[in-house]
């Protein structure tokens, strides 16, 4: 039967092999259960955060985990969901994702037009039919929102937009999700995310905290200094 999931497909977490952060995989998850999640796919930097006792661990806290990756290909993001595999080796290309993607996973395309942060910006529209969804990120505010044109996009391409926190402080989980009508498993998920089946719940962050989450991924995520705001 169909349930109404509330849902991340975009979070970062302290198994992160490029960013410096403080929360451990069962730590969000163990916050995500306080805030009545139902699922949730982390997605660390070219490597997969999941093994059968971490799902374990989510379900028993009424959790469905699903893996995921950021994966960088051609030095830009890409969010797989359920990708078939552990990591990613360095140098991949955008071309490789046509060999990537496959009926039984979800592509995703992070904050793609956001200046810097990896993100798809030209490249975009060369690979659009690829991304199954287009991804509404939390980081924007009143007077700054480069979301703008990946809602244009989504919409002239009849794409799904997903919202997502992409944390990487705890505090910034919940911020933004997407609530997803769909069975509890897996498959069911993505399918309903392709089809649209989904609403996304999101609202902008305030002029300080967006220099807050900025001055923290510079520089405590990326330049690894000892402390956060």
């Amino acid at each position: 039967m169909k349930q109404r999931l509330k849902a991340d497909f975009h979070i970062h977490t302290a198994e992160d092999p490029r960013d410096n952060i403080k929360y451990t995989a069962r730590e969000l998850i163990d916050r995500a259960a306080e805030l009545e999640f139902d699922v949730l796919a982390i997605t660390n930097h070219d490597a997969v955060t999941y093994d059968r006792e971490l799902a374990a661990y989510a379900q028993k806290k009424g959790i469905l985990l699903i893996p995921g990756i950021e994966a960088t290909l051609s030095n830009k993001h890409v969010v797989i969901i359920n990708p078939g595999f552990k990591s990613l080796r360095r140098g991949g290309r955008l071309e490789d994702l046509r060999g990537m993607k496959s009926a039984t996973n979800l592509v995703i395309a992070p904050h793609p037009f956001f200046l810097g942060f990896k993100s798809l910006l030209s490249s975009f529209y060369s690979y659009l039919p690829l991304f199954d969804a287009i991804e509404y990120a939390n980081y924007y505010g009143r007077l700054i929102d480069m979301n703008k044109k990946a809602i244009l996009a989504a919409s002239q391409a009849r794409k799904p937009m997903v919202a997502t926190s992409d944390c990487h402080n705890i505090w910034q989980f919940g911020k933004s999700y997407t609530y997803v009508m769909a069975e509890k498993e897996p498959s069911r998920v993505l399918e309903a995310v392709k089809a649209g089946e989904i609403e996304i719940v999101t609202s902008p962050l305030t002029t300080l905290t967006m220099a807050r989450v900025a001055f923290n991924f510079l520089l405590c995520d990326r330049l690894k200094l000892p402390f956060r705001l």
